[in-house]
């Protein structure tokens, strides 16, 4: 994804890596790993949502380059790891929530880093929780914004009708794919869609599943995201991942990840949640930050859910700034 130009405003100056790598985390998979930004800087890895949806280099600029070390990684199956899970014949039954935990710590120890700040936002709040929770030694602080856990609720509110309610034009295109007699289960609809071999059931199942989201991630829809995430490898990789990711519950116990962030007190951490965030709304963000009470929770009042709104970004880039 290519950054909005109002980021110019906000984040630093585009920059490159001085570093790329392919990690093998075994079961076949080769993730992408970046470093960019200092060598001797404070270590922070940046955690990209979806899952599926890859990291972009605007991601590098929330941080400032001369203090920090920025670590940008693809999660299995999406960006530039493979096996690419637009691919109908990748197998997904490898990619899981603690096959990415055990990933981020695979790829700490061979960079040589004994802590990092965990930085992510919607999929990648859920992944550095879950991370964090397990491994929070390894943890120097956390800043998280659209925070998502996979409870029960909060998928059914976003794909099985609930922020319908916000967006009936747009619900229509994503249910149309689904014949009406299976549309009380969305998620498992869709499951078997994107899950067939052929193209013809797969690819309009996954553009549908993946322009809902694009075109509700931002209080005022955001045409060149939509049109960037229509490109039908990404939509695949995307909806498929996140599919297969739902209809498993994350492999979380049912309200794990608020209920474990006991395990997370001492850990400096700032909780960014825009006010009118429809696809992880603030009812997620409230039950974290009352587990976390001395977390900075900071509500941006002008906002929906992407790191790109204005109001988000200035908040998160503020976050590392203090952090650094």
């Amino acid at each position: 994804m290519s950054a909005p130009a109002h980021l110019d405003d906000i984040l630093y100056p585009p920059l490159e890596p001085y570093e790329t790598g392919m990690l093998l985390a075994g079961d076949g998979q080769r993730l992408y790993w970046e470093q960019s930004g200092n060598p001797q800087g404070k270590p922070v890895v940046y955690l990209h949502g979806g899952p599926g949806g890859g990291s972009s280099p605007w991601q590098r600029r929330f941080f400032d380059p001369e203090k920090y070390r920025i670590i940008l990684f693809d999660q299995r199956g999406c960006g530039r790891s493979t096996p690419h899970a637009s691919d109908p014949t990748a197998d997904l039954r490898h990619n899981t929530t603690w096959h990415l935990v055990a990933d981020m710590e695979l790829l700490r120890r061979n960079l040589g880093i004994a802590q990092w700040q965990v930085f992510g936002g919607s999929w990648g709040s859920t992944l550095a929780l879950a991370y964090a929770e397990a491994h929070p030694d390894a943890v120097s602080e956390l800043v998280l914004r659209g925070i998502f856990t996979l409870r029960r609720h909060e998928l059914e509110w976003f794909y099985e009708g609930g922020a319908s309610a916000l967006f009936p034009d747009l619900w229509d295109e994503y249910v149309a794919p689904i014949p009406v007699l299976e549309r009380s289960r969305m998620i498992e609809a869709y499951h078997r869609r994107l899950n067939d071999p052929d193209p013809a059931v797969h690819g309009p199942a996954a553009l549908a599943w993946t322009r809902w989201e694009a075109a509700t991630v931002t209080l005022v829809p955001d045409e060149g995201f939509i049109a960037e995430m229509s490109d039908p490898a990404t939509a695949t990789a995307f909806a498929r991942i996140e599919n297969h990711y739902f209809v498993h519950g994350g492999w979380l116990r049912e309200g794990q990840l608020i209920e474990d962030a006991v395990r997370l007190r001492g850990i400096p951490t700032v909780i960014v949640q825009g006010r009118y965030d429809a696809c992880t709304p603030m009812m997620t963000a409230w039950d974290l930050h009352r587990a976390l009470p001395e977390a900075e929770f900071v509500v941006v009042p002008d906002a929906g859910h992407s790191a790109t709104e204005p109001g988000i970004a200035r908040a998160l880039r503020g976050a590392a700034d203090r952090f650094a």
